[in-house]
């Protein structure tokens, strides 16, 4: 495919995502669709649409003066933001080589993102704009311009299996760069060759898993010890078991609402060399040493890897997740031992899903104390998590 059927490919994916759908599944069923496609079209129509939709009003700006988005006035705010001139945006759109139809007399004009309001420059919703603004103050700013951009992509050293610098010897022999990242003694950040991670050998035996740094860091913050009882209550698909079953030998056990959501996790663990159990509700067997409730939440720390969830999100949503949130907390406060530890997470920038949620809990839950509190920011590398770690008071 030449460049310009790219931008084609991304303007009609991108106004079918805008009808409603979801972003992944459109791809998919485009690509099936397209076989002609080769990995590289595929790849590249990919980062356009994901580029597009976690820059959905500064692109739209750029290329419609902020009328309603569309896939056509994404692609050419999108040519605009990248620095590419108006001969070459008039080149990619003049209807050859299966590109999209010429510039109209509108589209050839213009607008600056200087002239543009503050939530339209840093792409995020009017809503909820106070909210970083609260949450972040004087890092606000800073942290929604990195969250324009793509994330790196971090992999978990399995230190049950080698040390990091084995790790990286063996990802540089299937062509995969790294640096190690100060957040975590775990993480490797990957700088070429990211695409050949699932199929090195270093990701086959088990010695590496992708994994956030910031997410590494938040279990590197947890008191894990040997022969503890260690719950992962909302484990969804067993990253953070992995990752406390790799620090000590412990008994770890992985529960989450959905059962469909553990498929992988005998699998991961195995490749890892790790016993993780699963198990529904029903099936939990307190005391437990250590709960980790890793919630449902709006995950408006790690928009930059789902940035559709960012325009999906809404006021009535986010209070369904903050009642939900408080929710898990009452639930899972009895199936921690005595002397034990509630360690509530999130990946969320927000106060309402952060430290209003450890404030209501105390409130409701006078016995408990918290012990520490902590958030990591895009700033620090990785994505946005939110950690406090609860004890009974004595």
């Amino acid at each position: 495919m030449t460049p310009a059927a790219r931008i084609a490919a991304a303007i009609e994916i991108l106004d079918t995502v805008l009808s409603g759908q979801n972003a992944e599944r459109v791809l998919t069923t485009w690509a099936r669709s397209n076989r002609f496609a080769g990995s590289k079209d595929r790849a590249a129509i990919r980062d356009h649409c994901f580029d597009a939709l976690r820059c959905l009003r500064s692109y739209a700006w750029l290329g419609n003066a902020g009328e309603e988005p569309s896939g056509r006035a994404l692609m050419i705010g999108a040519l605009r933001a990248q620095g590419c001139s108006e001969a070459a945006l008039a080149e990619m759109f003049s209807a050859t080589g299966y590109g999209p139809a010429a510039l109209s007399e509108h589209e050839t004009r213009m607008p600056s993102l200087q002239t543009a309001p503050p939530a339209v420059a840093l792409d995020v919703p009017d809503w909820l704009f106070p909210l970083y603004q609260s949450a972040l103050r004087v890092d606000a700013h800073p942290i929604l311009e990195l969250c324009r951009h793509r994330a790196a992509v971090f992999l978990r050293v399995n230190l049950a299996k080698g040390t990091r610098e084995a790790a990286q010897e063996d990802l540089r022999a299937d062509g995969i760069e790294t640096q190690p990242h100060a957040l975590s003694d775990t993480a490797l950040e990957v700088t070429h060759g990211a695409r050949a991670v699932a199929r090195s050998a270093a990701y086959v035996s088990g010695l590496v898993e992708l994994q956030d740094v910031a997410s590494q860091a938040l279990v590197d913050a947890l008191p894990l010890a040997q022969g503890m009882r260690v719950l992962d209550y909302c484990a969804g698909g067993g990253g953070k078991s992995l990752a406390m079953a790799a620090r000590a030998q412990m008994r770890v056990t992985a529960h989450d609402i959905s059962a469909e959501r553990m498929r992988d996790v005998p699998v991961r663990a195995a490749r890892a060399g790790a016993r993780i159990d699963t198990a529904l509700q029903s099936e939990l067997r307190g005391p437990y040493d250590l709960v980790l409730v890793d919630a449902p939440c709006s995950g408006s720390g790690s928009w930059r890897r789902a940035p559709q969830a960012k325009w999906d999100l809404t006021p009535e949503r986010l209070a369904q997740l903050t009642t939900l949130q408080a929710e898990i907390l009452d639930e899972t406060a009895p199936l921690v031992a005595a002397s034990g530890v509630l360690a509530y997470a999130t990946c969320s920038l927000f106060e309402a899903e952060n430290s209003r949620q450890v404030e209501a809990f105390l409130t409701r839950h006078p016995e408990w104390s918290v012990q520490n509190t902590r958030l990591f920011t895009p700033l620090e590398g990785g994505d946005g998590f939110f950690l406090a770690q609860f004890q009974r008071q004595s």
